[in-house]
């Protein structure tokens, strides 16, 4: 009989609850087959869920809440889930939400698109009109209201401290018409000098640079370990596996020392947005 397993828990947010559920069943001395008894679920699915393949049903999580006396640790997450679901944002990025309102710093890495914390309206609705052209209006508006309320967090008093490296095509080759462009660039301006943010740009003619893979968000906190996020365009992942954030985390240091100094980089943000609003450059 093949052994099984360890589920990965820094694979994903479904992973993660699945190693969880794992650990807290052979906490309990309990098989498989002993925990899904009396569930409306089979073994089989059971396994999928501790191996992050399937997420968890709220009949489920009420099911081994109980049996687990987990105190509604499960239910409360499918429920999380669900609000998310609900509240315009993908279920797999949920965690990430809540962690932004606690982070102590947020460092980002966007080589693609501006952060979504740093988004004008037109900016988020351009890019989920262009990612996923499908969704019926009413969802779309769902998202991008959802994605500018992130924004929040720079109203609080005690804000996290924000890091932002940004690949230099964001600004040379535009998602919007030009006017609406100055307002993005205008808007990252006003963000990052207001909560004494810290913007990089990497050149354009830098070919070869750590993080070629994709965007990361960094994030740490004033009492739990630092994570790191990573998104395509239908999933997520959240790290926190404390060797693999390390080596993301040199990473980006290396790309901090790759990219232009800050207060070149937001002058010349600045005078991209002057220049899209003046016509001097055409999107």
């Amino acid at each position: 009989m093949p052994v099984a397993k360890n589920p990965d828990a820094s694979a994903n947010v479904p992973s993660f609850y699945g190693a969880e559920l794992r650990f807290r069943r052979e906490q309990a001395g309990l098989t498989l087959e002993q925990l899904v008894e009396g569930s409306w679920r089979g073994i089989s699915f059971l396994s999928q869920v501790e191996r992050g393949e399937r997420r968890m049903t709220m009949d489920l999580a009420k099911h081994v809440d109980q049996k687990l006396g987990t105190d509604g640790f499960f239910v409360r997450r499918c429920e999380d889930a669900r609000k998310a679901k609900q509240s315009g944002h993908a279920e797999y990025f949920a965690d990430v939400v809540e962690m932004e309102q606690h982070a102590d710093t947020i460092e980002e890495w966007a080589p693609t698109l501006v952060p979504g914390l740093l988004q004008t309206r037109a900016y988020a609705e351009a890019v989920v009109h262009t990612s996923l052209p499908w969704l019926p209006p009413d969802t779309v508006e769902s998202q991008v209201r959802a994605r500018l309320e992130r924004a929040d967090i720079w109203e609080h008093e005690e804000h996290p401290a924000f890091w932002a490296i940004l690949h230099e095509s964001l600004i040379s080759k535009p998602l919007l018409p030009p006017e609406a462009m100055a307002e993005q660039l205008e808007h990252i301006a006003h963000v990052i000098r207001s909560t004494q943010g810290v913007l990089q740009l990497l050149p354009e003619t830098t070919t070869a640079h750590p993080l070629m893979m994709g965007m990361i968000k960094v994030m740490t906190f004033p009492d739990a370990p630092p994570v790191i996020y990573t998104e395509g365009l239908h999933s997520g992942q959240l790290i926190d596996y404390p060797a693999l954030v390390k080596n993301y985390r040199r990473s980006y240091d290396l790309l901090r020392a790759t990219a232009l100094p800050p207060e070149t980089s937001l002058a010349m943000v600045e005078r991209a947005a002057e220049d899209y609003r003046n016509g001097k450059r055409k999107a």
